[in-house]
């Protein structure tokens, strides 16, 4: 994490999302501007949390740990979300893994500020509450994706909540094959059973799978098979 010390850059993220509708004259708060790196780890699951953090740009992967060590997908969040607005209501420890897919950037205030001077704003209040129960609803739909859809499904949900279609959006065209056995992971499958679904796929013509990558060939097929579920 990189602290960014960029006033006019913080101005811009604070007006384009609105910041004064949730807290007001916003001149003499305290946020913070802070940076991540692809890959790089934001919040680990259990810490003790002291700044709720808005998401300006870029796009995370939430995750939560299971009993036997490993991971399951809840959601990707892309701008503008919250994150700790769990963790300030209820006064827990973080409660799902949260990691950078790209350069983020996240505007932070500390627990300490709001609970002291913005704890009783309604404005503030309506807008975590708007935020939570979408979060509840995506914990909803992902918990049934992980416990009732098929591995094929669950995949293809994966695929169409990382990449995108548009062809002037190169990102996020292709999937690293390195990559498979930490999505088996956290599709809650093994990497052998992945790469059956992958052959399917890739017999199907839905997909092509080269040496380092997965390139999507189909992709209103693709959408069929996810049922339009997305992890988002």
């Amino acid at each position: 994490m990189k602290l960014i010390q960029d006033n006019s850059l913080l101005k811009s993220h604070l007006s384009k999302y609105h910041f004064e509708d949730m807290f007001g004259p916003i001149q003499h708060i305290p946020f913070t501007l802070q940076k991540y790196d692809p890959g790089e780890i934001i919040l680990h699951e259990g810490i003790e949390l002291t700044f709720l953090l808005f998401l300006v740009e870029g796009k995370v992967k939430v995750t939560s740990s299971v009993e036997t060590g490993k991971s399951l997908l809840l959601r990707f969040s892309h701008p503008f979300s919250i994150i700790g607005d769990i963790e300030l209501i209820r006064g827990v420890p973080v409660q799902s893994q949260i990691e950078a897919v790209t350069e983020c950037l996240l505007i932070g205030l500390s627990f300490e500020y709001i609970k002291n001077q913005q704890i009783n704003n309604p404005k503030l209040l309506h807008t975590l509450l708007n935020h939570l129960s979408y979060k509840l609803q995506t914990c909803t739909t992902a918990s049934r994706v992980n416990l009732l859809a098929s591995v094929e499904n669950r995949f293809a949900s994966y695929l169409m909540s990382t990449l995108s279609s548009e062809n002037e959006n190169h990102f996020g065209k292709e999937l690293r094959t390195a990559n498979i056995g930490e999505i088996a992971n956290l599709l809650g499958t093994t990497h052998r059973h992945l790469n059956r679904v992958l052959s399917t796929l890739s017999e199907k013509e839905i997909i092509e799978r080269n040496k380092d990558s997965i390139h999507i060939l189909n992709w209103s097929a693709l959408e069929k098979l996810s049922n339009g579920i997305r992890y988002e």
